[in-house]
Parts: structure tokens; C-alpha cells; sequence
């Protein structure tokens, strides 16, 4: 067997519509008549609208439920977590995957400068700078440690006090018990690296804007005297940083710009997880591309061979072959993604994220509405803010772009795909929107759930990794987001008729009746479409050539390599839907083709001279309906559900959401936990010097043993909350965390 992993397909960039050509003087007008307009709108900004925002659910699985598949697990909690759009889970104890990332890898991966004051504005992310693993870490540690330094306390300044405040200023600091937002502190520059702000500000006076975010005739900077120069410290926690980043986005009190290491390629950098022998990640050597569908009898698949067991919770073996490793799950033999056999990025091939303080993934919901899973390796936590996948929802998201962006929607339709807005929670739950919110630490998953609008935050340096999968009950959100797209021309990263119609090819994957309902009622969706419309244009003169030219067929037991780039040949010249089924042509081109909505679209020619080109007749499409409705009525009395596992599709209905039953212990920790700043992995210029009076060598592996906890980090692959005072070793320049 070829050593080679398996052919890895990139994405092709999505298309988007071309601004309007205007002069600088109308869109200068544009943006002052839309920031009147919001103004009006958003009259008054509770800045503690912020912290009412509830808490989604966290889960707790057990040794047990790590064992198994994760879908199982998903499936089981879905009727609690899919309400909130998102939710957490919490490995059990014992967790402790391997970080399997090369972070000594010379090669650079590149970044998007985000200009964080101007994140409700749509505009575009301009390229950053590029960096290697060590030097982005550098950077983003040295970010966090001067805006902590400026605003926090510092550890090692615990015992030393604060200025009093006056009098007068009492009532102000109880209301704002942390490091005021328009304090002279450092912003980043451009590339990502801090620099100090300039002291004076660009007012009439040249006046001072002094650390209680007044104005101030001290030019001079001198010892604070007066109630508007007293600055309080705290320690820097999740909360107060949540404060601080809103006060930009919305307050613009600071211009503030970071480079944001977002869709690193797994394939060129590796992945944090180490890679599955038996062929169950896209990237492994020995990828299977043969699956069991209802007509291979000769399967050759052993990813799945239930005749090999399970290798064991916690073992070396486990990390590798685990479907919780996030190379694998897009695989599981519950996934609808497991049909696709050709890599995808950020599909079913992981992207990596690095992360710095405020650098930020704006609101979205995924590619082709699909579940996602977010792993967060190490560093500072995350914050997310999720929105169920409600219809209600769902619209009233587009809803507050349209309301706030209305004069950037004019010039780019499709704003809400690039993923560069994001609007407050505030906004969005003043707006009718349910919204909730989440901190994931380190060794702690996301799980985002179909349709579902998501977005937040990083808090300092960290590493992350995510990619999608798909349940059954899967296929209505892909129904709408397939009508999305055609209505904005906007390609689909894969064909939804082609992977609907493999599924219908696999039907001993349908486990429930309400899977194959759905499933059979999408087919004769797509079916009555199809016979209806190449109906009409026959009658119209369209040609039916189907018995005169032959055409490849279909492949329908995998999506394959080459059936992607086939499909990539008859993408429909208006709305960019993968031609499937069939397809018109005309004379005039030997590459252009249209879908049978849109034929009239292609070109001016004459009705006489186009064609339509069929690929899979009636009678094929009737008897594969047939088989999916045999398969839901085999399980119509004889279902027996596996434990935990809800039968049927969760009934979404839209309401406000309160806290889940964890939220306290979330609250608590959102609170008080002291956010780390120090880089994922030892710099050159960290490694200690081995003094006898402070660490200690261990020759077998030349372990080195430091208990300064004060710059200690989360453990990694371990609850944070959990890990109050770690003791930190450096083996082999990475970090191994022990509980004290």
C-alpha cells in the first residue's frame, strides 16, 4: 500500500460579490450616515449587559463515554445543548493527550491583522505578518504581558497597595472595580508586536487622557494628585478582560490591532493530535477510501472492523485511534462526513488556530450548516458566545446585520459569510436574540451544533483546533444551506445532492425511521424538482441528448478525489450549484452549464441550440427511494434505541435562555481565574539557567523543575479550573504540568 497519505483537496476561495466602485468622499458620508443611524438605534449601553449574558451547558462525561464514539456522547446530550446553540464537555480525569504539534517547525504560517476597535464596522482583515510557531508565541506573550502590566495587578505585586483613592472617587471604583479602559496603556502595533501608546492624545488642548478615562490638563504626567488620576488594579481575570475588549469593540476608546494565526493547515504544520494508524484520519498514511455500502461486497475498510478492540482509555495507542481526536471524527461510521474521501480543510481535515489576546473569530455559523468541534490544546482560555440554530434566531442574527450594516450590505450582499463583523451579545439580545456564552479552557471541547451562529475571543497566547462533522438528523439544516448559497452564488465547499444521494447508497448507516423519513423526503424533493423542470425545457425545445452522448456515471458509494473535481466542471454559471442529476448546455460553450432553475441565465442563443444533460434517470432515482423507505420501515417497530441515544430530531423552538445548571461553577471561575500570559511552549530565552538552589536536574531526561507558580500555565489537556497551583517541568521544550 502507498505510504503517501491521501490526496488533500483545497478549498477553492469563495467568490464574492465586488464592491461598487465609489469615490473616498461618498463612502466617508456612507459611514457617518450609517454611525448616526446605529447611534439612534443603540441609544444606551449598559456596559453590565455583558456579564447578564447566561452561561451554556457543560458536560462531564465519563471514562465510559470516552471509550466509545463522541457522537454517541453528542446525540445523548444534543435535547440539552442544541437550545443554546453551543455547549462544553469537560473530559474526564485521566485526559492527557499528547501535544503532537512540531513547535520547533521553521516554516510561517500567516495571519490576519485585525483592527479590533472596528470589528462592527464589515470591513475586510487585511494580511499580518507571518510567523513561525516560537515567534508568533513571542509575540503574543509579549502582548498580553504589557497589557496585564499596565492594567493588573502583576504577580510578584500582590503585597504591594494601590494609591487610595479620594473621597470623591469611592462611588466611581465601585462600580468599576477594575483597571480603567482609557488608561495610558500599550497597544499592539500593526504586525502584532506592542508598543507604547502615546502619551498625549490629539485634542484642541493637547490634553492628557488620564487612567479614569478623563481628560486631564496634566501634560506633564506628575505623581497622581486628583480623583481622575487614581487607577485601581485587580488581578486580570476572564471577566474583567471581557470588559475591556467590548470597551474597544464598542467604545473605540483605543485603536487596537492583532495578527490572528486563524485556518492553519494541518497538512503543512501538523496536527496537536497525533495521527491514527488504522487509517481513520484523512492525513494517515494508510487512509481506507473503501466504505461498505449496500452494493460492495469486497470491503476492504478496517478502520472500523469491530473484530479489533478499542485500545484502552489514557493509553499511548487511545490518543492515536480515538474518534475524540479531531483528525478522526469527521470518520466516525456515524458521521455523514465519512463519505467524503478526499481531504477538505476545515472540513474534515483540522485547521489550527493561534491565538492572542482579543484576536477574534467573528460571528459565523459553518459551512454548509454543520456541527463543528473546537479542542482548545493549550494556553489562555477562549471566550465564545453562541446563538441557537433556531429559524428565529438564525434570522434575527442577519436581522441586527441588516439593521446596522445596511449601507455595507448594498455594496457586499454576502457580509455575513466573510467573517469579519461582530457585534456585541448586547446587541444581539437587546435585538430579541438568544444568546449565550462559554470559557473554554485548555484541554476542553466546543461542540457547536447546526446552523448555530457562534463567535468570541481569545485571552492571551493560545492553540486550538477545530473541524465539522455531520449527523443524520443533519440533512434538513443542509437542505437550507443549500438554498443559502444558490441565492447568493456562493460555491459549496461539497455537493449536497451528491453526499444526500451516497447516504441513500449506505443504508444500513440509517439507524432510526426518522433518519430515513428525513432522508426520503429530501430524495423526493430533489426528485420532483427534476422531473418538473426537465419536463419544461424538453417541451420548450430544449434537446434531451441523454441517449446519444454518454456520460460517466456517478460514483455512489464515496465522494472521492476525482468525483470533486468532476463536480468542479459543471458548477452552474449563475447561482454556482454542482450539477448532479443533469445539467443544460449550449452550442456556444464547451465548458459552460447551467442548473435547470437558471438555463436561461447561461447565454442569449437560441432555445434550439441548447441541451440537457442527464446523469441519473428517473427510474434510478425512484428505485434508490424505494430502498431508503424499505430500510425506515425494517425499523419501524424493530428499533431499539442504544443507550442514551434521543431517536429522532430535536423540536427547536425559540425562547430566552437562562443559565444551564453548571453555569455557578462557570461564573465563579469567569470571575476569579487569573488568565495566564505566558507563551504554550518554552522560548530560547526562557530555558532557565540549572542553579542548584532552585531547580533540580534529572539526568535520565534532563528534566528541569521550577515552582515559580506564578507564571505557571493551565495543565495542559486538563481542566484549568481544576488546576489551581500546577508545578511546571521543561522536558525537550515542552511544558509537562504536575498537580502539586
Amino acid at each position: 500500500m502507498d505510504d503517501q497519505p491521501s490526496p488533500k483537496r483545497r478549498r477553492t476561495p469563495v467568490k464574492t460579490y465586488e464592491a461598487i466602485t465609489a469615490t473616498d468622499a461618498l463612502s466617508e458620508e456612507r459611514l457617518i450616515a450609517q454611525a448616526i443611524a446605529n447611534s439612534r438605534k443603540d441609544v444606551v449601553r449598559d456596559t453590565k449587559a455583558i456579564e447578564s449574558i447566561p452561561f451554556g451547558p457543560t458536560f462531564y462525561p465519563t471514562v465510559e463515554d470516552f471509550s466509545g464514539d463522541p457522537l454517541i456522547y453528542i446525540e445523548k446530550i444534543r435535547c440539552i445543548a442544541e437550545r443554546y446553540g453551543i455547549c462544553k464537555i469537560v473530559p474526564p480525569e485521566g485526559w492527557n493527550p499528547p501535544f503532537a504539534l512540531n513547535i520547533d517547525c521553521p516554516e510561517r504560517f500567516s495571519t490576519k491583522d485585525q483592527s479590533i476597535h472596528r470589528l462592527q464596522e464589515g470591513i475586510s482583515f487585511g494580511d499580518g505578518d507571518e510567523y513561525t510557531v516560537k515567534e508568533y508565541q513571542k509575540m503574543a506573550s509579549e502582548w498580553s504581558k504589557e497589557w496585564r502590566n499596565s492594567h493588573y495587578i502583576v504577580p510578584g505585586d500582590e503585597g504591594k497597595k494601590s494609591p487610595s483613592p479620594p473621597p470623591s472617587a469611592a462611588a466611581e471604583l465601585d462600580q468599576n472595580n477594575y483597571t480603567g479602559m482609557n488608561g495610558n496603556m500599550p497597544v499592539p502595533s500593526s504586525g502584532g508586536v506592542v508598543a507604547a501608546a502615546d502619551a498625549t492624545t490629539t485634542t484642541a488642548d493637547n490634553a492628557k487622557i488620564n487612567p479614569m478615562g478623563n481628560v486631564s490638563s496634566n501634560p506633564n504626567n506628575t505623581a497622581p494628585t486628583t480623583e481622575t488620576e487614581f487607577k485601581p488594579k485587580t488581578i486580570m481575570t476572564p471577566e474583567c478582560l471581557e470588559r475591556d475588549y467590548w470597551e474597544i469593540v464598542e467604545g473605540q476608546c483605543h485603536e487596537i490591532d492583532v495578527d490572528y494565526g486563524n485556518d492553519v493547515d494541518t497538512s503543512d504544520f501538523g496536527s496537536g493530535f497525533p495521527i491514527s494508524k488504522r487509517g481513520r484520519s484523512v492525513n494517515s498514511p494508510n487512509f481506507q477510501t473503501m466504505v461498505n455500502d449496500d452494493d460492495n461486497k469486497n470491503n476492504t475498510n478496517t478502520a472500523d472492523d469491530e473484530s479489533i478492540p478499542e485500545p484502552d482509555f489514557g493509553t499511548e495507542e487511545y490518543y492515536k485511534e480515538t474518534y475524540w481526536n479531531l483528525n478522526n471524527i469527521p470518520n466516525s461510521k456515524n458521521s455523514v462526513l465519512r463519505h467524503v474521501k478526499v481531504g477538505i480543510n476545515g472540513i474534515n481535515v483540522p485547521w489550527l488556530y493561534f491565538g492572542c489576546m482579543f484576536s477574534t473569530f467573528c460571528w459565523h455559523n459553518e459551512d454548509n450548516y454543520m456541527y463543528s468541534i473546537n479542542y482548545h490544546h493549550r494556553g489562555a482560555p477562549k471566550q465564545w458566545y453562541g446563538v441557537p440554530g433556531t429559524k428565529y434566531d438564525s434570522d434575527g442574527v442577519e436581522r441586527v446585520f441588516k439593521n446596522y450594516l445596511s449601507m455595507k450590505l448594498r455594496d457586499v450582499p454576502d457580509l455575513i459569510h466573510h467573517i469579519t463583523t461582530s457585534f456585541s451579545p448586547r446587541i444581539l439580545k437587546q435585538e430579541g436574540v438568544s444568546v449565550c456564552k462559554l470559557l473554554q479552557n485548555a484541554g476542553e471541547f466546543i461542540v457547536t451544533f447546526p446552523r448555530a451562529f457562534h463567535g468570541g475571543y481569545n485571552l492571551g497566547p493560545n492553540c486550538g483546533e477545530a473541524v465539522n462533522f455531520a449527523l443524520h438528523d443533519w440533512i434538513p439544516h443542509a437542505v437550507d444551506a443549500n438554498e443559502r448559497y444558490r441565492t447568493f452564488a456562493r460555491p459549496s465547499v461539497f455537493s449536497h445532492d451528491r453526499l444526500v444521494y451516497t447516504m441513500a447508497h449506505h443504508t444500513k448507516d440509517l439507524r432510526t425511521k426518522e433518519i430515513c423519513n428525513a432522508l426520503s423526503l429530501e430524495l423526493r424533493r430533489l426528485m420532483g424538482e427534476e422531473l418538473l423542470l426537465r419536463s419544461k425545457l424538453i417541451k420548450s425545445g430544449v434537446r434531451d441528448v441523454s441517449k446519444d452522448v454518454e456520460l460517466p456515471a456517478n460514483r455512489l458509494d464515496q465522494l472521492d478525489e476525482d468525483s470533486a473535481d468532476y463536480d468542479d466542471k459543471r458548477l452552474c454559471h449563475s447561482c454556482k450549484h454542482i450539477c448532479f442529476f443533469s445539467a443544460v448546455a449550449c452550442e456556444c460553450s464547451e465548458s459552460k452549464v447551467s442548473c435547470l432553475r437558471h438555463s436561461h441565465y447561461m447565454c442569449r442563443c437560441s432555445i434550439k441550440r441548447k441541451y440537457i444533460l442527464i446523469w441519473t434517470p428517473e427510474d434510478e432515482m425512484r428505485k434508490t427511494i424505494e430502498r431508503v423507505e424499505k430500510r425506515g420501515n425494517e425499523l419501524e417497530y424493530s428499533l431499539k434505541p442504544e443507550a442514551g441515544i434521543s431517536s429522532g430530531s430535536v423540536v427547536q423552538r425559540h425562547g430566552p435562555l437562562e443559565d444551564a445548571s453548571s453555569a455557578a461553577k462557570d461564573r465563579m471561575f469567569h470571575q476569579t481565574f487569573e488568565v495566564p500570559v505566558d507563551p504554550i511552549c518554552l522560548l530560547e530565552s526562557d530555558i532557565p539557567q540549572m542553579v542548584s538552589s532552585d531547580t533540580s536536574v534529572c539526568s535520565s531526561a534532563g528534566v528541569v523543575e521550577q515552582t515559580d507558580t506564578a507564571t505557571s500555565m493551565p495543565t495542559e489537556g486538563a481542566n484549568a479550573a481544576e488546576t489551581a497551583q500546577p508545578r511546571v517541568s521543561i522536558c525537550d521544550s515542552e511544558f509537562i504540568v504536575m498537580q502539586s
